[in-house]
């Protein structure tokens, strides 16, 4: 699957049930992972376990990709992207700027036989996929889709800003995946946080039902756009020439902003270890050399929260860039993680 930025090496974790609002200060360095509230962590960052256990009857496996096409595609890519030997039960692929082609198709036939397309969420440009293997359809209880836009437009290289989500009952987990695409430009932190709520209030609100069961877990995935701040271009690629990236940490906003308890308070990422995955020159690994010479940043991300901390167990077990594919200005993002019901519970 080419050469990736991984991460390895965590235990069990508990990312809590908190809201999005303000919040007491909390030490950075403090790692307490209480199921009852860790308000004020903002993002958990976790280590990754690089060894998968052969899942029980209990368990369900989900591999997460995000990428932002560009506005283009090319079967080699796509194939590349889904492609792994590794059987999950659950392949979920959320795509940004997507062109004008039957992309489902597309990663149907990527996936040849072993997977069948259990659900799919579009909203022009932005398009989100849930795959599971042959027969994987009689696992689900309820699938419900659901879109919200925030701005942008399409087109043939559609820029179109906003939501779309897939909530699944699968294996008798209720999960919620949301992909999104947010504003550009390193100035509007803001505007992105805005977003953030905003979509996460929308979803799924005019077809609320009390008496349904509640999201257990939730899985963010997308172009977020938060940039790193506080540090020039070349300052940047020069850490990253020298393998030095992970300085890079505590300049994105995407943390700084969740620190300061405005967005995905209780949420869990897999530590930053790849290399920043925007911009590219297409076609290339190397950094944009346009005029503008933007700042290297880790716009696309994978982000979850485990609402139901007292049934749920989780383990991430990879977080990584996938840097052999060259076809965007973007590269895509993976995720392997693994959830189980707590039996103790």
């Amino acid at each position: 699957m080419g050469n990736f930025g991984s991460i390895h090496a965590a235990k069990r974790f508990r990312c809590g049930r908190s809201k999005w609002k303000k919040k007491s200060k909390v030490s950075k360095n403090d790692t307490n992972s209480s199921s009852t509230d860790i308000r004020g962590l903002g993002i958990k960052t976790i280590k990754a376990e690089n060894l998968c256990e052969l899942p029980t009857d209990s368990d369900i496996c989900i591999c997460v990709v995000t990428w932002n096409m560009n506005g283009k595609v090319s079967d080699e890519d796509l194939a590349e992207v889904v492609g792994d030997e590794r059987q999950f039960d659950l392949l979920v692929v959320g795509l940004q700027e997507v062109p004008r082609r039957n992309v489902s198709q597309l990663l149907q036939a990527a996936l040849v036989e072993s997977y069948m397309l259990l659900g799919e969420a579009n909203m022009q440009s932005l398009q989100l996929y849930v795959f599971g293997p042959k027969d994987s359809d009689l696992f689900i209880k309820e699938l419900k889709v659901d879109k919200h836009s925030v701005g942008g437009y399409g087109g043939v290289i559609g820029r179109k800003k906003g939501a779309v989500a897939i909530s699944i009952n699968y294996k008798a987990i209720q999960m919620m995946f949301v992909s999104c695409h947010l504003s550009a430009h390193a100035g509007k932190v803001e505007e992105r946080n805005w977003q953030c709520r905003h979509i996460s209030d929308s979803l799924f609100s005019k077809t609320w039902n009390p008496y349904e069961r509640s999201t257990q877990v939730t899985v963010w995935l997308g172009d977020l756009n938060y940039r790193l701040q506080g540090i020039d271009s070349h300052p940047a690629r020069n850490l990253i020439r020298k393998n030095l990236h992970k300085l890079l940490r505590s300049k994105d906003q995407l943390l700084k902003e969740a620190e300061r308890g405005q967005i995905f308070d209780g949420y869990c990422e897999g530590r930053l270890t790849f290399k920043p995955t925007y911009k590219y020159n297409v076609g290339t690994s190397n950094y944009d050399t346009s005029y503008k010479v933007r700042v290297p940043s880790w716009t696309d991300r994978i982000l979850f929260k485990i609402q139901d901390t007292d049934h749920i167990d989780a383990t991430l077990h990879s977080y990584e860039s996938m840097d052999d594919i060259y076809g965007s200005d973007h590269k895509p993002v993976k995720a392997h993680l693994c959830l189980r019901h707590n039996i103790l519970s």
